[in-house]
């Protein structure tokens, strides 16, 4: 049963992710090319799309808590899917502005954050604790399998029927996964009650202390946040830098993106076994140290097929670094959780990783529109060089493997102490968990 149940799970990850890469390129492409949008305003719309973690992003996670994961998940694939077929209608009509393209992006932004919490904290309900990393891994390949052929699928459809019309894609891609989620059997368990005298800002504080209160999940919010934070910059940037400067057209947009998602595709499929060779902290550590140099291809991609390769080359490295970095981090996070706090944890890590998104979007759009592209990607790759100070800095350098699962008062089970008391053996220095509060 577990099995159908995580087949129609990844089945619906599939769909929605597919849509939602062909909208990576078609939505700026909208305001690019039919919209005629400056730069900043394409920044300020990728800002949009990511605003909803600063906005919503610690209250979903204890309102996630309090309901049931799959028909959350349902109702924001919905919501999405109606969002996005509003583009095409509206450009039907003649009627399509940016205005409305920022609704949409917000709209959808909310809906996505719910989704993603929900869908973070459901996957260990119908995968077993030690098979999260593979599992994980899964969801990555069918990430980044996306990737490769949504921006090649979106370039082609804008060509062919223009940019509102390739929208369509990822609503239906939506409403697949929606149907995909629907026929999942797995028996939920009921969210824990909501304790008498409990407020929202309570739980949402009891998450936020059980982030803070363990060194490693800092210093992994922190080593997020700044790669996101510099991620937005190329993602507010690069459609501009693609037409304008490399001058591809659509079609070749989409293919150069395509490329670029080659190497998380590959980190997908390699994250698991680097993480058995290497061990998951040391993985975590080299995935963005070793890769993140390569980000200084992008500003130094010009005109041409070369420049198109140039970049598609820095992106490719960038991202295995990152897919392998994800898997790693994020099983550990799942492991480490108590159930009943999963919504929270993963709300408030996506609050403080996430969060940074908008930030970075319009610094982005504000620096290509005063400097140009390749300024703006030249600080962007600053900043992914920036990205493993904070894990050298940390515990994290010395460590092999992570500690394992804590219980509810923050202390590590005794039957689940392995990690630390391996550290302990080896002479290698390791924090201790430290209590929630």
């Amino acid at each position: 049963m577990r099995l159908r149940d995580f087949r129609l799970l990844l089945a619906g990850a599939a769909t929605g992710q597919l849509g939602a890469q062909v909208t990576l390129v078609a939505l700026p492409l909208v305001a690019v090319l039919e919209l005629d949008a400056p730069a900043f305003q394409v920044g300020l719309l990728t800002a949009a799309e990511t605003a909803a973690f600063l906005l919503v992003g610690l209250p979903a996670g204890a309102l996630t808590d309090r309901m049931r994961k799959r028909p959350l998940m349902i109702r924001a694939d919905l919501v999405r899917a109606v969002a996005m077929a509003s583009i095409p209608a509206a450009a039907l009509a003649d009627a399509l502005t940016m205005a409305q393209l920022y609704v949409v992006a917000l709209v959808t932004g909310v809906a996505t954050v719910f989704f993603d919490v929900a869908h973070q904290s459901y996957l260990p309900q119908i995968v077993p604790r030690e098979q999260l990393v593979a599992g994980n891994g899964a969801l990555e390949t069918v990430r980044s399998s996306a990737q490769v052929t949504g921006p090649g699928v979106g370039g082609g459809l804008v060509q062919l029927v223009g940019a509102h019309f390739a929208v369509i894609v990822d609503a239906v891609g939506y409403l697949l996964s929606a149907l995909f989620l629907s026929r999942i059997k797995q028996a939920e368990g009921t969210p824990a009650p909501v304790a008498a005298g409990g407020s929202l800002r309570k739980e949402i504080g009891e998450g936020v202390r059980f982030v803070f209160g363990h060194p490693l999940l800092r210093v992994i919010a922190v080593t997020t946040g700044l790669a996101n934070f510099s991620t937005a910059v190329l993602m507010a940037t690069q459609t501009v830098h693609l037409v304008r400067v490399v001058g591809l057209e659509a079609g070749g947009l989409g293919l150069v993106l395509s490329a670029s998602a080659v190497g998380g595709l590959l980190g997908a499929v390699c994250a698991g076994r680097l993480a058995a060779r290497l061990g998951q902290a040391r993985v975590i550590l080299l995935s963005v140290l070793v890769t993140g140099p390569f980000a200084l291809l992008w500003p130094l991609s010009g005109h041409g097929v070369t420049g198109a390769v140039v970049f598609a080359a820095g992106s490719g490295v960038v991202s295995f670094g990152a897919v392998v970095y994800n898997v790693a981090q994020v099983s550990f996070r799942q492991g480490l959780c108590p159930p009943r706090l999963l919504g929270r944890m993963n709300a408030t890590l996506r609050f403080l990783m996430w969060g940074t998104l908008p930030l970075g979007a319009l610094l982005g759009g504000a620096l290509a529109q005063s400097y140009g592209s390749r300024t703006a990607l030249a600080w962007c790759a600053v900043g992914i060089l920036a990205v493993p100070l904070p894990l050298l800095l940390s515990p994290l350098r010395r460590m092999r493997d992570l500690p394992g699962p804590q219980d509810d008062d923050g202390s590590a089970g005794a039957d689940r102490g392995t990690p630390l008391e391996k550290a302990s053996a080896d002479g290698e220095e390791r924090p201790a968990p430290a209590p929630t509060g």
